[in-house]
C-alpha cells in the first residue's frame, strides 16, 4: 500500500506502559510533565511537577498499593482529568493489577452497575462522589472493599497520605513494586464502551495493546518534548488515556482545562501548543474565529489572505505567522497542531485552521483498538479521510459494494483481547485475528480510509438503496445555526424515508430572525433543507424534519447516543 507520508518520526518501541513511563523519566526528568493550578480564593498559584516527580509518586502510590495487599485486584477511577487520576492510573497498571476507568458523567445507577460488572475491588474517587460512595457502600451490591479519595476529607483515606507512606516504604528498601514483573499480554485494563447504539460493553486490553498504540501514534504523528498539550478528552476514554500517554512518552508538558467556557482563556494562559479534542470543540472553536473576524469587519481581508498563503505555499513560501498573527495570539500564540478524535470532521474546518497555519488532522479508531486504526499527519492528509493506517496495523474493507464501500475491518497489535465475561458478542467481532469495526468505509487508491457511516446506523431503503446518516449530517452541520443534527429512517408506507432532528442556536436565530415563531423557524430551516436535498439522489432526501433548542443526549465525548435519541423519538 503506498504510503503517503513524507516521514515517519523517530519512536522507540515498548512492549509495556512501565517501560514508556520509565523511558521518559530518564530522558526528560527536569522537564514539567504536569502544571497544577492551585486556586484558594483569589490567589491562584502554578505546581510543576517534573518527570522524576511523577514517576516518584508512581512508584510509591504502587509500593503502597501493594503493601495494602492490592496485588492483581481490579482498581476503578472516577473524576474528572486531574493529575491525580493519572497517577493511579499508572501506579495500577505498572505493577498492582487491573485498572477500571468509569465514566465521571453516568448516573450512580449506571456507575455502581460499572463496579458490579467489572468486579472493581477498590476505588479512587473525587471528593464530590462522596455521597455517591456512601450510597454503594449501603447497597452493598458490589465487591468493592477499599474506598480512596483523591482530596482531603475526613470518611475516607487520603491519596496523598497513601503515596507519603509508600515513599517512606521505598526509603526503606521495598523494592515490592518497582521488581514486579510486568505481562505485556494480560489484561491489564478494563474499560467501558461509550455505547452510543447500545449498552456499553466492558473492553480487555492489555499493555501490549496499548504501547503498540501510543508507538504508532508517535511515529506518525509531530509531538516533541517543548509542547503544552491541555488534556481535553476524558481520562476513561481509551483516546484520552491513551493520548496522555502519548505526551508523557515524548516528555510534553500536560495542562487542565478549566472547563469548556474557559477554553480560550487557558489556551492563552498556558501557551498550548498542541492538544487532542472532539470534532465538535474545534468546529466551535473555528465557528468563534470567524464571528470574530464578521465582527470586526475583517471577512473580505481574512479570506483574501487564506487565498494569497495558500498560493505561495504552492512555491515553498510561508506567511501564515506573519498573516494570522492575530487569530494566533487569541490562541495563546503558541498552537501548532490539533488531532481531532471520536467522530468525523468537518473538512472545511480542517482546511480553515490548515490555512492560518495551524496543522489540523483527525484519526479513527474504538475502545477496541486501543483506539487508533488510522490518522493522517501534518505531511499526509486528505479532505474527509481519516488518514492512513497506524504502523503496524492492517486495514481491509470486507465485502465491499460496487463503489468500494464495506465494513471496516482491522489486524494489529493494539487489537483488544475481547468483551469481559461476552464470548458471544467477543465471537461476532474478532474472526480469524481481524476485528470487524461495524463502521462502513472505503479506502481510495493512495491508501487513505473514509468513513462513510456506522453500519447500525445505515438506513436501508426497500429499493436496496443506502442512506449513509453521517454524510447528510456533515451538509446540516454546515449550517450557521445548526449545534447539532441527527438523520434516522422514518417509517412511512411500508418503507422508511430520511428524517432530521436538528438542535438550532437560539441566539443565532433571535439575532438573524427576532420575534419568528417555532413555526416560522422551522419554515426558515426547511427552506435550506430543501437547498441540500438539491445536492443529493432524489432517495437521499430529507422528508421529515424535527427542530429543537434542546441538546441531545450524548457521551462524554460529544457523540450523539441514537439508540437513546431513537427512543425518545418512538414515544
Amino acid at each position: 500500500m503506498y504510503d503517503k507520508r513524507m516521514n515517519l518520526y523517530d519512536a522507540t518501541k515498548f512492549e509495556n506502559i512501565r517501560g514508556i513511563i520509565r523511558n521518559s523519566m530518564d530522558q526528560y526528568a527536569d522537564n514539567n510533565a504536569f502544571i497544577i493550578k492551585e486556586t484558594k480564593g483569589k490567589e491562584i498559584k502554578y505546581k510543576n511537577i517534573t518527570y522524576r516527580q511523577l514517576n516518584e509518586h508512581v512508584d510509591s502510590l504502587g509500593t503502597k498499593f501493594l503493601q495494602m495487599g492490592l496485588k492483581d485486584k481490579r482498581i476503578a477511577i472516577i473524576g474528572k482529568n486531574r493529575y491525580e487520576w493519572v497517577v493511579t492510573y499508572l501506579a495500577t497498571i505498572n505493577g498492582t493489577g487491573i485498572v477500571v476507568p468509569l465514566d465521571k458523567g453516568l448516573p450512580e445507577q449506571e456507575i455502581e452497575s460499572s463496579l458490579e460488572r467489572s468486579q472493581a475491588n477498590v476505588i479512587v474517587f473525587e471528593e464530590q462522589y462522596s455521597e455517591m460512595m456512601e450510597h454503594i457502600k449501603e447497597n452493598n451490591k458490589t465487591n468493592v472493599t477499599e474506598y480512596i479519595c483523591m482530596d482531603k476529607q475526613e470518611k475516607y483515606p487520603y491519596l496523598y497520605d497513601l503515596i507519603k507512606e509508600g515513599k517512606e516504604l521505598l526509603d526503606q528498601g521495598n523494592r515490592e513494586f518497582l521488581d514486579t514483573p510486568i505481562s505485556s499480554e494480560k489484561m491489564c485494563i478494563l474499560l467501558f464502551t461509550s455505547g452510543t447504539t447500545s449498552k456499553s460493553k466492558a473492553v480487555m486490553l492489555s499493555h501490549k495493546n496499548i504501547a503498540s498504540n501510543i508507538y504508532s501514534m508517535t511515529k506518525s504523528e509531530d509531538i516533541r518534548s517543548t509542547d503544552t498539550n491541555i488534556a481535553f478528552l476524558p481520562f476513561h476514554h481509551t483516546f484520552g488515556s491513551t493520548g496522555i500517554l502519548m505526551f508523557l512518552s515524548r516528555g510534553a508538558t500536560n495542562v487542565f482545562c478549566d472547563g469548556l467556557r474557559h477554553i480560550q482563556k487557558n489556551l492563552v494562559e498556558y501557551q498550548v501548543s498542541t492538544f487532542v479534542c472532539v470534532p465538535l470543540l474545534i468546529e466551535s472553536i473555528y465557528k468563534k474565529i470567524w464571528q470574530e473576524i464578521e465582527k470586526t469587519g475583517q471577512t473580505k481581508k481574512v479570506k483574501f489572505g487564506m487565498k494569497l498563503s495558500k498560493f505561495l505555499l504552492k512555491f515553498g513560501i510561508d506567511i501564515r505567522a506573519k498573516l494570522f498573527k492575530q487569530i494566533i495570539d487569541k490562541l495563546g500564540g503558541k498552537i501548532r497542531s490539533v488531532i481531532s478524535g471520536a467522530s468525523g470532521l468537518d473538512p472545511k474546518v480542517a482546511e480553515g485552521f490548515r490555512a492560518f497555519g495551524i496543522s489540523v488532522v483527525q484519526g479513527y479508531g474504538l475502545t477496541e483498538t486501543s483506539p487508533v486504526l488510522a490518522a493522517e499527519s501534518a505531511e499526509a492528509y486528505k479532505a474527509g479521510s481519516t488518514g492512513l493506517p497506524m504502523p503496524d496495523v492492517e486495514i481491509k474493507i470486507d465485502n465491499p459494494n460496487e463503489s468500494g464501500i464495506g465494513e471496516i475491518i482491522a489486524k494489529g497489535p493494539n487489537i483488544m483481547l475481547g468483551y469481559y465475561e461476552n464470548e458471544e458478542e467477543t465471537n461476532k467481532v474478532l474472526k480469524d485475528g481481524w476485528f470487524y469495526t461495524g463502521d462502513l468505509g472505503y479506502i481510495d487508491n493512495e491508501g487513505f480510509l473514509f468513513i462513510t457511516g456506522r453500519q447500525k446506523n445505515v438506513i436501508v431503503l426497500k429499493n436496496g438503496k443506502n442512506i449513509y446518516p453521517e454524510e447528510i449530517e456533515t451538509l446540516i452541520n454546515n449550517l450557521p445555526y445548526v449545534e447539532e443534527s441527527m438523520v434516522y429512517g422514518k417509517e412511512k408506507d411500508d418503507d422508511l424515508i430520511a428524517s432530521v432532528k436538528i438542535v438550532y442556536n437560539k441566539d443565532y436565530m433571535n439575532s438573524h430572525y427576532p420575534e419568528k415563531s417555532e413555526e416560522e423557524i422551522k419554515n426558515i430551516i426547511w427552506e435550506d433543507i430543501k437547498k441540500i436535498n438539491k445536492t443529493m439522489p432524489n432517495y437521499k432526501h430529507i422528508k421529515n424534519l424535527i427542530i429543537t433548542d434542546e441538546e441531545m443526549i450524548k457521551t462524554t465525548t460529544a457523540k450523539i447516543k441514537r439508540f437513546e435519541e431513537m427512543k425518545k423519538l418512538e414515544k
